[in-house]
C-alpha cells in the first residue's frame, strides 16, 4: 500500500488550531490548540514529549527552525513566543502585531524569524535583541505563508489578496509582485537549489516563478481542491502537492503531473520527509492524524510512471544529471549568525518588547512530559539521532587513551599515525608558540576549563539534510580554485615534528632498531626553545593584565598590540569577545589591522578568533559607521563629531581592505570557508 495512516490521537483539551512538522528529520511534530498550549510530539509515538505554555490566546501558527532546536508560536493576540527546545526554556515574548499571527518562518542561518499577520503586515524579528528590526507593508489581506530563500537573501510571502511578493532583505524593499493567481494563495516554497519559486492557491493551481526574469514559467491544470501544502523533493526533481484527500507529484518546464496518490488525510496542514517517506499531518476538532506515503512506490518522473504501471515494485529514482536551467543559490553552511545587514525601520518602529502594548505577559512554562523521548531527541549522548546517520563516518573519532594507542601500534605492522587526544584550551583552542617552532614541537597546554570562554569556540553543527548535499554554484565562467596555503588545524589529527614509524617495530630485517635514548631525544627536540617562547608569552600577558586591572581597556589592547605577538593578541581578543559591551569605536580602529593579520594566518585558531571579532564589529558598529558617514554635515564646529567621523572613516577604510581578504578566502575549501562566506554576507553593504 502506497499510503497509510500511522496514528490518530487527541492532541489537546480543546480544538487543534495549528500543526507543524520539523523539516530536517520529519519526525518532530508540534501542535497548538484552543487550550493556549503547544505540545511537541515524536511522530508515530503516542506520548507528548513536552508541553509549552505562556500564551493567553489560542495559537494559530507554528514553525521549527532548520535544526529543530527552536520553535516559534504565534497567537491570536499578535504575540510571538519562541522556545529553545534543547534547553527546555522560553524566550521573552515578542509582541507587536495588531491581529492574529498566521504565518512564521526562521532564517536558514541566523537567529532571525519572520511573522505574518491577519493585519496584512510582515515583521522581521531579531531573537537576540528580542525586538522587531523591520516591517514590510504591501499586502492588503492576511499573510498566509512566509519563506526565506535558501541563501537567506530574500523573503517570499503570499496572502489572501491573490498575490505573491518577493522582498529583498538587504535593501528592505519589494523585489517582485506576482498577481496571476485568481484566488487566495495558501503556500509558497523555494526550490532547494535553483532560482525558482512555487506557489499554491485556493484557485486549485500551482504556479512556478522564475526568480531571474521574475515571470511565471508554468502553471498546473486546475485540480479538484485547493492546494494546502507543498514540498520540493530534496534533489529538486519534483514537487509534492497536498490537497483534499490527495497527494500529487508535479514537474515543470513543461508542467505535468507525474503521479496522483489518494490519501485520506482530509485537509492536510503540513508535510515533511523522513527516510524516503512523505509524512503528512492533518487535524479536525481535537484530533490530530499522521499519514505516511512510501515514495519508493511513487513516480517522480515520466519514465518512472511508465515503469510503475508495468510492474508494481519499488522504484529507485536516479539523481537528476546535467546542468540546471537557471542559477543556483550560493549559501553558507553555518547557523547562529546574522545575514547581510537588514535595512532597518526608524527607531519608532523598532520598539522594545517591553512596550506598553504588551498584552501577553503570562509566565511561560515548559513541562517535559516524556523524559526518555526528550533526552533521546534534544539531549543526545549515545542515543539515535533524529536524522538518519550517514553510511560512512568521514571523521573517525581519535583514540581515547594511551593503552588504545599501544594496542593500535602492536596490531599494525606498517607505519601508522597515532592520534592522541588533544587538550582543549580555555582560550579558543589557540595554537601555541611561534610559527617557526609549530612544525617541530608538540605542546599540550593544560588550563583549568573555563566554560564561558570555551563557548566562543565555533563547534561543529549537527548535520542538516539540506546541507549534506550542496549543489555547486553556477557561474558564467569556470571556477578556478585558489591554491590553499597549508593550514595548521586547531585540533590536529596527527603528530607534528615526529614520525610514528620511528617508534614501530622495524618492518625490514636489515633496519636497525631505534634505541630508547634516540627516541627520547626526538621527543625532546625543541622543548627548551618552546619553553622559552611560552615564558615570554606569559610575561607579555602579565603586563597586559596589569594595565587591564586599571580599567582602561583601550590602553591594555594597545599594549597587547605593541608586543607584536599575534598569540598574545589572540588571547586578549578571546577575552574581549566574551563581553560585547567592552567594544568601543576607538578600540575597533586599533584592532581591525590586527584582525586582518589574523584572517591571513596559517593557524586555524587565529583565523577563528579573527572571524569572531570581526563578526562582533560588523554586527555592532557597521550600521553606526555607515549612518554617521552618510549623515549631512552639521553647521558650525563640532569637535567630538569630527573625531567620530574620522574614526568611522578609518574603520570603513580598514573594513574595505579586510573585505578583499574575505573575498579571496571564500573560494577556498575547508572548515573556515563557511565562516568567511558568512562574513562576506555581513559586509555586502561595503561593495
Amino acid at each position: 500500500m502506497t499510503a497509510l495512516k500511522m496514528q490518530e490521537f487527541v492532541a489537546h483539551k480543546g480544538n487543534v488550531s495549528a500543526v507543524a512538522l520539523g523539516k530536517a528529520s520529519g519526525r518532530l511534530l508540534a501542535t497548538a490548540g484552543d487550550d493556549f498550549c503547544v505540545n511537541v510530539w515524536n511522530v508515530n509515538k503516542p506520548n507528548c514529549i513536552m508541553s509549552l505554555t505562556g500564551h493567553t490566546t489560542p495559537v494559530e501558527a507554528l514553525r521549527f527552525n532548520v535544526s529543530e532546536e527552536w520553535l516559534a508560536a504565534g497567537s491570536q493576540s499578535g504575540s510571538l513566543r519562541l522556545w529553545d527546545l534543547k534547553a527546555a526554556k522560553s524566550v521573552r515574548p515578542l509582541p507587536g502585531h495588531r491581529a492574529n499571527i498566521c504565518s512564521l518562518d526562521f532564517h536558514p542561518f541566523t537567529e532571525v524569524v519572520a511573522s505574518g499577520s491577519v493585519d496584512s503586515g510582515i515583521k522581521i524579528w531579531d531573537i537576540r535583541r528580542k525586538g522587531c528590526i523591520f516591517r514590510y507593508k504591501g499586502h492588503t489581506q492576511p499573510v498566509r505563508c512566509l519563506r526565506f530563500s535558501p541563501d537567506g537573501k530574500w523573503l517570499a510571502s503570499c496572502a489572501d489578496d491573490h498575490t505573491v511578493k518577493l522582498w529583498d532583505l538587504t535593501m528592505g524593499k519589494i523585489l517582485a509582485d506576482f498577481a496571476e493567481h485568481t484566488g487566495p494563495v495558501n503556500i509558497v516554497e523555494f526550490h532547494p537549489n535553483e532560482f525558482l519559486l512555487a506557489s499554491g492557491s485556493s484557485d486549485r493551481t500551482i504556479r512556478y516563478w522564475d526568480l531571474e526574469k521574475f515571470q511565471v514559467v508554468g502553471c498546473t491544470e486546475s485540480g479538484t481542491s485547493a492546494v494546502r501544502s507543498m514540498l520540493f523533493d530534496p534533489d529538486g526533481g519534483c514537487l509534492y502537492s497536498g490537497s483534499q484527500d490527495c497527494l500529487r507529484v508535479y514537474g515543470w518546464e513543461p508542467e505535468r503531473c507525474f503521479d496522483v496518490v489518494p490519501v485520506n488525510w482530509g485537509k492536510v496542514a503540513d508535510m515533511g520527509l523522513c527516510l524516503n517517506n512523505l509524512i503528512g499531518v492533518s487535524f479536525a476538532t481535537a484530533v490530530t492524524s499522521t499519514y505516511k506515503v512510501d515514495l519508493n512506490q511513487v513516480a517522480k518522473t515520466a519514465t518512472a510512471r511508465q515503469e510503475l504501471a508495468q510492474n508494481e515494485r519499488p522504484l529507485s529514482h536516479p539523481t537528476p544529471k546535467g546542468a540546471s536551467l537557471r542559477r543556483i543559490y550560493e549559501r553558507p553552511t553555518t547557523s547562529n549568525s546574522k545575514p547581510q545587514r537588514f535595512k532597518q525601520n526608524s527607531d519608532s518602529e523598532r520598539r522594545s518588547p517591553s512596550s506598553d502594548d504588551d498584552t501577553d505577559e503570562k509566565e511561560s512554562m515548559t513541562q517535559i512530559q516524556n523524559a526518555e523521548d526528550y533526552n533521546e531527541i534534544f539531549q543526545p549522548k549515545s542515543a539515535i539521532s533524529r536524522t538518519p546517520p550517514r553510511k560512512t563516518d568521514p571523521f573517525p573519532a581519535p583514540v581515547n587513551d594511551v593503552s588504545s594507542c599501544l594496542q593500535l601500534i602492536n596490531e599494525k605492522s606498517g607505519p601508522t599515525i597515532v592520534r592522541f587526544p588533544t587538550t582543549t584550551s580555555s582560550i579558543n583552542n589557540r595554537a601555541l608558540g611561534s610559527e617557526a617552532l609549530a612544525e617541530e614541537s608538540i605542546v599540550k597546554e593544560i588550563v583549568k576549563p573555563n566554560i564561558a570562554v570555551d563557548l566562543l569556540t565555533p563547534a561543529p553543527k549537527k548535520a542538516n539534510p539540506e546541507h549534506l548535499q550542496q549543489a555547486p554554484i553556477a557561474s558564467s565562467t569556470p571556477n578556478e580554485r585558489v591554491p590553499e596555503s597549508p593550514i595548521i588545524s586547531s585540533t590536529p589529527t596527527e603528530l607534528v615534528g615526529l614520525k610514528a614509524s620511528d617508534f614501530l617495530p622495524p618492518s625490514d630485517k636489515g633496519q636497525s632498531e631505534v634505541v630508547d635514548e634516540e627516541a627520547m631525544s626526538q621527543i625532546r627536540k625543541g622543548h627548551d626553545t618552546m619553553c622559552m617562547v611560552l615564558t615570554n608569552r606569559a610575561r607579555h600577558l602579565d603586563s597586559v593584565r596589569a594595565v587591564w586591572s586599571t580599567g582602561d581597556i583601550k590602553t591594555s589592547v594597545d599594549s597587547a598590540i605593541r608586543v607584536d605577538d599575534l598569540s598574545v593578541m589572540v588571547d586578549v581578543l578571546n577575552i574581549v569577545n566574551q563581553k560585547a559591551s567592552l567594544w568601543k569605536l576607538d578600540i575597533c580602529t586599533t584592532v581591525l589591522p590586527q584582525i586582518e593579520k589574523l584572517l591571513q594566518s596559517k593557524y586555524e585558531s587565529y583565523t577563528q578568533t579573527g572571524c569572531a571579532s570581526l563578526k562582533l564589529i560588523l554586527q555592532r558598529f557597521l550600521p553606526i559607521i555607515q549612518d554617521i558617514l552618510s549623515a549631512p554635515a552639521s553647521v558650525g564646529v563640532d569637535i567630538s563629531r569630527d573625531e567620530r567621523v574620522e574614526k568611522c572613516e578609518q574603520c570603513r577604510s580598514q573594513l574595505c581592505k579586510i573585505n578583499k581578504v574575505i573575498k579571496s578566502k571564500t573560494v577556498q575549501s575547508g572548515r573556515q570557508s563557511s565562516a568567511f562566506r558568512e562574513l562576506q554576507l555581513l559586509m555586502a553593504s561595503l561593495d
